[in-house]
């Protein structure tokens, strides 16, 4: 299974099997997605020795996350496995921020920046194995997040880069703890042990299928709309 992940500035690519990692390609290089991605894939198929022909599913994080980071992510996903023939398994990036620390007994808030000082963010309750969603995705100023915290009054373990990004903001929050920085960015190891499980459950999608997960108008159409122009 190759797995992408480009809902970040990061570049994330791995190759799996049977959910294990074979290898692993990351990039941070703020918005050179089309750039990076390409040479990355190509660079892991000569590392782990795995031919483009030997895969049998293609996984791809579909965010949400910025606009033109999910945009290359996807297509590149939908492409090659519309060109090897294989279904893509759709995994949202924030499942990808909170399953590496499913060990917790607290409640995970994974966060992922927006810009526009807002963050992408849903929470999630460890459960065995793994962690199950309990909130949808949404996208809110931090101080909004903070304040849905305070009224829930749960025990929280806040983890992904939209937290770092205003760390003051979710310090407001006394009964949180922060996860660390290794677990800033969504892991492709994750988005291969969770889509590995999705194929044996035969939950996958055709390339035509996959859509990015957005939550929000790109800054283009903002800025169209603001013009005053028909949209």
């Amino acid at each position: 299974m190759l797995a992408i992940d480009t809902s970040t500035a990061q570049v994330a690519v791995a190759i799996g099997d049977a959910g294990e990692v074979r290898g692993e390609v990351r990039l941070v290089g703020g918005r050179r997605h089309a750039e990076q991605l390409a040479p990355a894939i190509h660079s892991l198929v000569e590392w782990t020795g795995v031919r483009l022909d030997e895969l049998a599913a293609i996984a791809v994080g579909i965010g949400p996350g910025l606009f033109t980071g999910l945009r290359v992510g996807v297509t590149t996903a939908k492409v090659m496995a519309q060109a090897l023939r294989v279904p893509v398994v759709a995994v949202p990036s924030l499942d990808l921020v909170a399953y590496p620390v499913r060990h917790t007994s607290r409640m995970v808030v994974a966060t992922l920046d927006a810009r526009r000082r807002e963050v992408f963010h849903a929470s999630y309750r460890p459960v065995p194995g793994g962690v199950q969603r309990i909130t949808e995705f949404a996208v809110a100023p931090p101080v909004e997040l903070v304040a849905q915290l305070e009224a829930g009054g749960d025990e929280v373990l806040l983890v992904g880069d939209g937290v770092a990004a205003y760390p003051q903001v979710f310090a407001e929050y006394e009964r949180a703890e922060f996860a660390g920085p290794e677990f800033a960015r969504p892991s492709v190891g994750a988005l291969v042990a969770l889509a590995t499980a999705a194929v044996e459950r035969e939950v996958f999608e055709t390339p035509w299928d996959v859509r990015p997960l957005y939550l929000r108008e790109s800054d283009a159409e903002l800025n169209w709309s603001a013009s005053g122009r028909p949209r």
